[in-house]
């Protein structure tokens, strides 16, 4: 039986080749189209199709279809590439608490591929420490470190800038903005000079981080004048580099972030990505800038399927976070890993965001084996409707001291002044004058730990992990199931990385023989991880 068929001949390729080289078993076919660094030929032998991966000046039959050679390196923005100094459009994204560790970001940095330090949630000396790891590992990149907004912690923000420059970081993720702080502005324009040619040269690049257009549309101008001239005050900047900011946007790639784990709006990359990709448009038109501002894709992308549909639809780059936490080098424990190797795409959920729990920001984490989501919803419930924690019901307070909290609120009270007298001693004294944020620090010293004790591994409090995910974390481990990648013990980010973009490839030349109506069976149609 025919493993291939062409319903109708579209294209005359004008190409001739050997029909003795003509293969046609299954095995046969699987193995050259595998075979992405050469093309593949499809001609007539006997009453079968078969494939060919050369053409012959003396060939006896006509190529009735093609399809390119195309390699994963081959896939993406190549300005992408060339600016970040790495061979795949791939971004490893920043996940909070070192997640992104610092031996994830060498792993990808060594293979060719940008990653960012997971640098939110963590303190000035350890994340400065981690930055010298890196650069001592990676002494030419590529690497980025994330820059997350803190609005009730703005030294934390700010100090983090500082760090950056005096390293020498030259790439920052930044996420969670709603609007652009000074601290960014200064990082980005602090590394602006004036080439021979008059050009401006962009020294600290900027990938934000974005899902709504609003936030995108500030970091797709150039920086506001208020802040300019703020920073201008300060000597942060020069007058130079104040005048050539006016001249580029504040990041060179914009990241629309979907349905991902963590901070999210769970909006659907199917529409996003086209909304910012046309925003990108409307704003390259206004302001006409020398380099062309990317839009790549995050969040949702957990196959090869989703890979091809985000660069079939115009993303420059692919931002992968949920997939890479349940990888061997990322900084999660082994119960947290496990536990991601199993989950389905319905088992992810909303609970409030620890950096912004006053806002009422909720962020997305994974709910099987684990009741943090429930018990966190229960303390911002409780923050909404008491004004002090001396206001909670005694009943209700027992409750949480006893299930959630393990001690009384007044010990954590204790251990969070401990904790921000060293960390931000304004948001502490803020505290201490209004009851309802001293409350909201109580209830967030559960929300922050509970990452730290998943990252840990902390034995008794398993039930209180809160693990960042999203649901093409569950798309993956569908994919993989059966292979070898189904074990999270043989989940190196690289090979990872690599099976997903070879996937999209092979996907690539697949729907190239489709449009020219060649019917293949379903085994072929898919790439299999082997």
């Amino acid at each position: 039986m025919a493993v291939l068929k062409l319903a109708v001949q579209n294209i005359d390729w004008a190409w001739k080749v050997d029909s003795a080289q003509i293969k046609t078993q299954s095995s046969e076919i699987k193995e050259a189209l595998m075979c992405l660094d050469k093309p593949v030929y499809i001609a007539q032998s006997g009453s079968d199709l078969g494939v060919l991966q050369q053409t012959s000046m003396t060939g006896d039959v006509p190529v009735q279809a093609f399809a390119q050679a195309l390699l994963a390196t081959d896939l993406g923005d190549p300005q992408f590439k060339k600016q970040h100094n790495v061979k795949y459009a791939y971004h490893g994204g920043a996940m909070a608490n070192g997640i992104a560790s610092v031996e994830l970001v060498v792993a990808l940095g060594k293979a060719g591929m940008l990653c960012s330090f997971g640098a939110a949630g963590l303190i000035p000396q350890v994340i400065e420490d981690s930055i010298l790891r890196i650069q001592a590992q990676l002494p030419n990149g590529p690497y980025a470190v994330n820059l997350i907004h803190a609005p009730a912690e703005e030294a934390l923000e700010r100090g983090a800038v500082q760090t950056f420059l005096k390293l020498g970081v030259e790439t920052v993720e930044a996420s969670a903005y709603l609007g652009l702080t000074e601290h960014i502005v200064w990082y980005r324009v602090a590394g602006l000079s004036q080439n021979a040619d008059g050009s401006v040269h962009i020294k600290n690049k900027v990938i934000a981080k974005i899902s709504r257009t609003e936030v995108a549309r500030h970091f797709m101008q150039p920086a506001p004048q208020k802040l300019l001239d703020k920073l201008l005050s300060q000597n942060k900047i020069t007058p130079l580099q104040a005048e050539l900011a006016l001249k580029v946007p504040m990041a060179d790639d914009i990241t629309a972030e979907a349905d991902s784990g963590g901070h999210t709006d769970n909006r659907p990359f199917l529409t996003l990505l086209p909304t910012i990709i046309a925003l990108r448009d409307e704003i390259q038109t206004q302001y006409q800038y020398a380099d062309l501002l990317r839009v790549g894709a995050g969040g949702g992308i957990g196959t090869p399927e989703a890979v091809l549909a985000a660069f079939n639809m115009g993303a420059a780059y692919i931002v992968l976070g949920s997939v890479n936490q349940a990888c061997v080098e990322a900084g999660a424990s082994e119960h947290t890993r496990k536990l991601l190797s199993n989950v389905e795409m319905a088992d992810v959920t909303m609970a409030p965001a620890a950096d912004m729990f006053e806002m009422g920001v909720k962020l997305q984490v994974v709910k099987r084996g684990s009741m943090f989501a429930m018990r966190a919803n229960k303390l911002y419930e409780i923050y909404v409707n008491y004004n002090s924690i001396d206001e909670i019901p005694a009943p209700l307070r027992e409750q949480i001291e006893k299930q959630i909290f393990r001690q009384s609120l007044e010990s954590v009270w204790s251990t969070t002044q401990s904790f921000f007298a060293e960390r931000d001693a304004q948001m502490l004294e803020r505290a201490m004058q209004h009851p309802k944020r001293k409350m909201a620090l109580i209830f967030r010293w559960y929300l922050g730990l509970s990452s730290r004790w998943s990252n840990e591994g902390e034995k008794g409090r398993e039930m209180d992990y809160q693990i960042w995910a999203g649901p093409s974390l569950g798309a993956f481990n569908q994919w993989v199931k059966g292979t070898y990648l189904e074990d999270y013990k043989k989940r190196g980010a690289v090979d990872v990385a690599m099976h997903l973009l070879k996937g999209a490839a092979y996907l690539q030349r697949i729907n190239q023989l489709k449009m020219q109506s060649v019917d293949l069976p379903v085994n072929l149609q898919k790439y299999t991880v082997s």
